[in-house]
């Protein structure tokens, strides 16, 4: 088994999620290929190489300095042909999706998104991930000739922290850097204090909060717990937040180890995006609500009282 890791960076640093993808391709034993494709790259692999990367191959091109579709897939393209990995796995952001569809279809590989579990049976590979909105938990096994491309969802697995790796300067055909497009600028939307991908707590809000003036009361509760601020779908096209902080399908999906749901009805769409928390608190003064269908713990109550009340009790026990 050869597991090939496509490791992604973001403003000159790696995702966290490069990392959780280390010990992903541990689980499936046999040999793990890292590559980081960078204008700095090499300073990049050489982390990757001592938190357990394997082989880390180091591309560096300065047209690799911010994500492109087309150069990165035509470079993917090139180390897959060279090392023909029998996996290949890449963090399940929106870069990494598209950069994993390119390569699915560039080598007639099958794909799967969103894994949440892996499993190796001889040359078999198993990957565990939510279908149909999360309602229903597949098993999915490639069939053909091509690489198993699979996107892992973040904060499934835990990052890796160390380990065995050497950094080798990868080389690839120079017509692998020329693209049609070329990315100008990276601008960044802002979104919360706590980027919402990366953060292990989340408060999120929902229409039941009755109104935008009323959100400095979840931003306060959010900022007690250093968490990330999410929202539903309704208030952000009510015009309440930025499209940044939307937790759902057509949001973002997060995966945090506690979720706070606060005047969210539950609505199918907001559940897909964060049903796979560690752990779900909902308050809501409607008790059939449907978010407490998913939750591990339930407040039935206003929430103009409650969050309040809980967020002076967590500024008490953790001074923040």
């Amino acid at each position: 088994m050869k597991t090939l890791v496509f490791a992604l960076h973001k403003n000159g640093k790696l995702l966290s999620g490069s990392f959780e993808l280390l010990t992903a391709a541990r689980e499936l034993g046999g040999e793990v290929i890292t590559a980081v494709l960078s204008d700095q790259a090499e300073a990049m692999a050489g982390e990757l190489a001592g938190r357990g990367g394997g082989q880390v191959l180091a591309v560096t091109h300065d047209s690799l300095k911010d994500f492109n579709d087309q150069i990165y897939a035509r470079v993917g393209s090139a180390l897959i042909e060279k090392h023909s990995p029998d996996v290949v796995m890449v963090p399940a952001t929106n870069y990494g999706k598209g950069l994993a569809a390119r390569l699915a279809a560039k080598h007639g590989g099958a794909m799967a998104s969103d894994a949440t579990g892996l499993a190796a049976d001889g040359d078999a590979v198993t990957v565990t991930r939510p279908s149909y909105g999360g309602s229903v938990v597949a098993n999915v096994v490639a069939t053909g000739s091509g690489p198993f491309i699979v996107t892992i969802r973040g904060k499934i697995f835990a990052e890796s922290t160390e380990g065995a790796g050497e950094v080798v300067a990868e080389s690839v055909d120079a017509g692998c850097f020329e693209g049609k497009m070329a990315v100008k600028e990276v601008v960044s939307s802002g979104g919360g204090k706590v980027s919402l991908a990366d953060a292990d707590v989340i408060v999120s809000a929902g229409r039941g909060l009755k109104g935008a003036d009323n959100l400095p009361l979840v931003q306060d509760l959010a900022d007690s717990l250093g968490a990330a601020l999410g929202a539903s779908r309704a208030i952000v096209d009510a015009g309440w937040i930025a499209y940044s902080h939307q937790v759902g399908q057509t949001g973002k999906t997060v995966n945090p180890k506690l979720y706070f749901a606060v005047g969210i009805s539950g609505a199918i769409q907001h559940l897909v995006g964060m049903r796979s928390s560690g752990a779900i608190v909902a308050i809501n003064k409607d008790k059939d609500a449907p978010i407490f269908n998913v939750a591990n713990y339930g407040i039935v109550g206003d929430a103009m009282e409650v969050v309040p009340a809980i967020t002076a009790k967590f500024k008490a026990e953790l001074g923040n």
